[in-house]
């Protein structure tokens, strides 16, 4: 008899061989990282090492593919909770975490600052004490970064950064699995980053060098990304052996990128700066003209939402533009962080190449 597959998978079924143990078996067992993030926090990609980035993006693929693909149901989050507080308006992130993890089985709660005490009548610590009684994870979305890092002192639980004023590190995982899915690595990419020195630009400074990528940076005088993490960037640039560039010619680091990425020139809070803003920011709308500086298999990225003076319709509605399977992506990324954060859950998925 041809010993194939199909005949092997037969016989050890009537043997009572598990389907899990018969894919590790045939195909092998999907490789391991040995990297171990339950009870965490996720403030910002700084301190997270390369492995622990290509973990957290290994998971989020694993459970795109079971859950949406394979239509599996992975209840690992049954029986907790989690308490979402929202200082700021959200679309992808409230969306992508309350979805997310009631998909996983658990119960979210949003609160906003209309809901609870933060801050007003009662103060971060004793708000971070009893959610950590109550919940099993903190997200949340703040003006004040300094606020994250005084309720991951105060509690006992994982607190993940929904978005602050220095970082956005559920974006970047987002953004990182979008280009892994597209060019199917992420080494050797150059991102070129046009735009403002913002949250976002410094969850990429923070974290690209160490997963191999350069990054070539054009902000307008005076909206220059924090220097602090400028300093750090430069040391990571070094160490990892990937080259950096900080201009304010917005074709000088489009040229030979295979990313092109932008975001609002306004974010919340920064409504009275529009008139300014928007006078700083001319001759940073990424076109075709801006795509031709860059490499053949460019490709557009905005973390939304969007207006179209920082990007033409010509190309945020391209075949090149990622930006919708950017924006579901948040969804499976931050179901990784919450699994990785809250669970021993190993991936049954192959490795990917990273």
């Amino acid at each position: 008899m041809l010993f194939n597959r199909r005949n092997f998978i037969s016989i050890a079924k009537l043997a009572g061989t598990s389907k899990q143990l018969l894919r590790q078996f045939w195909y092998g067992a999907p490789a391991q990282m040995n990297v171990h993030l339950k009870g965490r926090d996720l403030l910002t990609l700084q301190n997270y090492t390369a492995d622990e980035m290509k973990y957290l993006l290994w998971i989020a693929s694993d459970l795109k593919q079971r859950i949406k693909h394979k239509g599996e149901y992975l209840p690992l989050m049954q029986g907790k909770s989690l308490a979402m507080i929202f200082e700021k308006r959200s679309t992808r992130t409230r969306l992508s975490a309350e979805t997310g993890f009631a998909l996983l089985g658990g119960h979210p709660s949003f609160l906003t600052t209309q809901d609870i005490h933060l801050g007003t009548n009662e103060s971060l610590t004793d708000t971070a004490r009893v959610l950590s009684s109550m919940t099993n994870a903190i997200l949340a979305r703040v003006y004040n970064h300094n606020d994250l890092d005084l309720m991951a002192k105060e509690a006992t639980i994982p607190i993940i950064n929904g978005l602050s004023d220095l970082y956005h590190p559920l974006q970047i995982l987002a953004d990182y699995l979008t280009l892994q899915e597209h060019y199917g690595g992420l080494k050797g990419l150059t991102i070129a980053w046009i735009g403002d020195g913002n949250n976002v630009l410094q969850s990429f400074m923070s974290s690209a060098a160490k997963l191999g990528m350069h990054l070539r940076i054009a902000t307008p005088r005076g909206f220059e990304p924090d220097l602090r993490i400028t300093k750090i960037t430069e040391q990571n640039s070094k160490e990892y052996g990937t080259k950096l560039l900080l201009t304010t010619d917005p074709l000088e680091a489009a040229d030979s990128a295979n990313v092109l990425v932008t975001d609002t020139w306004i974010s919340m809070g920064q409504e009275e700066e529009k008139k300014e803003r928007l006078k700083a920011f001319q001759g940073y709308q990424i076109t075709m003209q801006t795509a031709k500086s860059a490499a053949s298999n460019w490709t557009f990225l905005h973390c939304l939402p969007r207006k179209p003076e920082e990007v033409d319709d010509e190309v945020f509605y391209s075949p090149r533009s990622l930006v919708f399977q950017e924006a579901e992506n948040r969804k499976w990324t931050i179901m990784a962080v919450m699994v990785s954060l809250l669970t021993d859950y190993s991936p049954q998925l192959q490795k990917p190449t990273f």
